[in-house]
């Protein structure tokens, strides 16, 4: 039986008209004023900023250093544009109102975090309404959703990271659209409305790519709520929908294109085949419906084993498991259409990272941070039956988030440095290389060269030995004041492959140690093999300026300049030496 889209202001069940008296003693239906909103947005807001502190006070960590505000700097505004021109806009500013200070892209990611928690309550709120909750725990419900989309620790990468404000920035835009769709009040979304949710998702789309799985959402939310289990608000929105998969064949097209020339996604990746890869999703999966429910063992970089095969590593038992859950929710879609679209709206929003485009990192934290909100939907839907007390379901729900928030808060202090995150993640995985290779780098940032050294000895022992690791390596040695080891592994890194940058470092490191005959002949090999490599006249400057000459310090430093004119180093070094003429 179809029941009507208008949401009933009273539970649909007969009773007895009220008296004069009766109901000039019902309390009035209360409705929160302005500031009452207000006061609440300041208020998540603090909690954000309070529980993602350690974060925020926290460096730039891993991939943020090939981000434009390092590679571009004070180039020109083009430079900064790329396939995702609002992130980059956002990292523009940032960099244009308070340079290279992290604090303030952190305080970015956790502004779009706190907006996302607030749109998720509200979405949840809507649906909630559609289904016909009122009251209390329509509220409470709404509540907690966007509490726990707040505080939940499997969030904490996608907000604590820099490098993935993409994930909070276009799940705010995919949020919006989505609660502008749900916040319709007739069956047919009026042209207006499908005009501000086009546009809202095309921008999340140019924000980040996963997005373009939005109208499979929304269809799923008008099959399973608006209207349910019948097509009628699907076919009344056609025009809608016409619209945002026309933009969604687009924004599909772009992705192709980006994955054409990806070097870490798309089909041309050799570590594993696309079907490796789907085999593999079936059970990373189940880690990210466990990591909701019991956070525990969370990692930056996690050791997981391909599935060669269908039942490699147990592919069959989960890809079983799915199938089961899936049947399940189908079976149960009238009790629970809440839960039917959570299930169903997970799998298909994970589908671009969890399905057959393989991707190198197989399990990531910050893949659960655009299903959240499914998620967020199976869990009302049985909370919502629950027959409990008020005040105890209030209470219970509370220390939910209490609990959830202080988890977050202890994961952000692993986020709040490299040497904190590298090391968590090497206590927890320690056969995985790269994350050995990365703990190295960070000790050798913070000056611990010894114990990076050692570090680098571990790696050279768990994965080949190339380029980066030798080099990486030599200046962990060099800074253990090892300079001939040090030079030992660049000799034995430019055998293999001789490069500029090689050289150069070569060149560095014997200047450092004042043997610049040997520093100068490096670097002489360094301009041969590629005459553009700026740091080669920087280094070398450094050596002249180090003899006193200079003039010639001036010169390379000049060199440097006329290759990137944004060059930090040769802008550095030539001040110091005009300073001392």
């Amino acid at each position: 039986m179809k029941r009507s889209v208008n949401i009933p202001k009273q539970p649909e069940k007969s009773r007895p008209a009220a008296t004069p008296k009766a109901a000039a003693a019902a309390p009035a239906t209360w409705s929160p004023a302005w500031w009452h909103w207000a006061l609440g947005f300041v208020l998540v807001l603090f909690v954000a900023f309070e529980v993602y502190g350690p974060a925020l006070k926290g460096e730039f960590l891993f991939d943020d250093s090939y981000l434009p505000f390092f590679m571009v700097g004070d180039g020109p505004f083009s430079q900064w544009m790329g396939v995702r021109p609002f992130l980059m806009i956002s990292y523009w500013l940032n960099y244009k109102t308070t340079g290279l200070d992290p604090y303030p892209y952190h305080a970015v990611n956790v502004v779009f975090h706190a907006v996302n928690g607030i749109l998720a309550g509200l979405v949840v709120r809507r649906v909630l309404a559609w289904t016909g909750e009122t009251g209390w725990k329509r509220e409470a419900l709404a509540a907690f959703s966007g509490a726990l989309f707040l505080l939940h620790p499997v969030q904490t990468e996608s907000v604590a990271y820099v490098a993935s404000r993409s994930e909070a920035m276009s799940i705010f835009f995919f949020l919006s659209a989505f609660a502008v769709f749900v916040y319709r009040r007739d069956t047919a979304a009026s042209l207006g409305r499908a005009i501000a949710v086009l546009l809202l998702f095309g921008i999340a789309c140019t924000v980040k790519e996963h997005t373009t799985v939005l109208p499979a959402l929304l269809l799923l939310t008008d099959y399973f709520v608006i209207t349910p289990f019948a097509f009628t608000a699907i076919r009344k929105n056609w025009k809608l929908y016409g619209m945002i998969v026309a933009a969604a064949v687009v924004g599909l097209a772009a992705v192709a294109k980006v994955l054409a020339g990806a070097q870490t996604a798309g089909f041309k990746i050799k570590e594993f085949t696309w079907y490796e890869y789907l085999f593999t999703q079936f059970r990373v999966i189940w880690l990210y419906l466990r990591l909701y429910v019991a956070p525990f063992g969370q990692s930056a970089d996690y050791e997981f084993s391909i599935s060669r095969s269908i039942v490699d590593g147990g592919s069959m038992v989960a890809l079983l498991g799915l199938v089961a859950l899936a049947v399940v929710a189908w079976w149960y879609r009238r009790a629970f259409p809440l839960a039917a679209l959570g299930y169903f709206g997970f799998l298909i929003l994970l589908a671009p990272t969890s399905s057959v485009v393989p991707i190198r990192d197989v399990a990531v934290e910050r893949r659960l941070y655009l299903p959240f909100i499914c998620l967020l939907f199976i869990t009302v839907d049985f909370l919502r039956r629950w027959t409990v007390a008020r005040g105890t379901m209030i209470g219970i729900l509370s220390a939910v988030c209490v609990v959830a928030g202080g988890l977050s808060y202890q994961r952000n202090h692993v986020w709040g440095s490299a040497l904190a995150l590298w090391t968590d993640t090497v206590e927890k995985a320690p056969g995985n290389a790269r994350a050995v290779f990365q703990l190295a780098h960070a000790q050798w940032l913070n000056g611990q060269c010894g114990q990076a050294a050692a570090t680098y000895e571990r790696v050279s022992k768990m994965d080949k030995i190339d380029e980066r690791l030798l080099i990486d390596w030599a200046l962990a040695l060099e800074c253990a004041n090892r300079v001939d080891e040090a030079a030992a592994k660049i000799r034995q890194a430019m055998q293999a492959q001789p490069t500029a940058h090689g050289y150069s470092q070569l060149g560095m490191i014997y200047g450092k140690h004042a043997r610049a005959n040997e520093a100068l002949e490096a670097l002489a090999m360094a301009e041969k093999l590629d005459p553009r490599f700026e740091m080669t006249y920087v280094y070398r400057g450094n050596v002249y300026a180090s003899r006193g000459e200079m003039p010639q310090a001036v010169a390379e430093y000049q060199r440097a300049l006329a290759l990137n004119p944004n060059s930090a180093q040769a802008q550095q070094g030539l001040a110091a030496v005009q300073l001392r003429r």
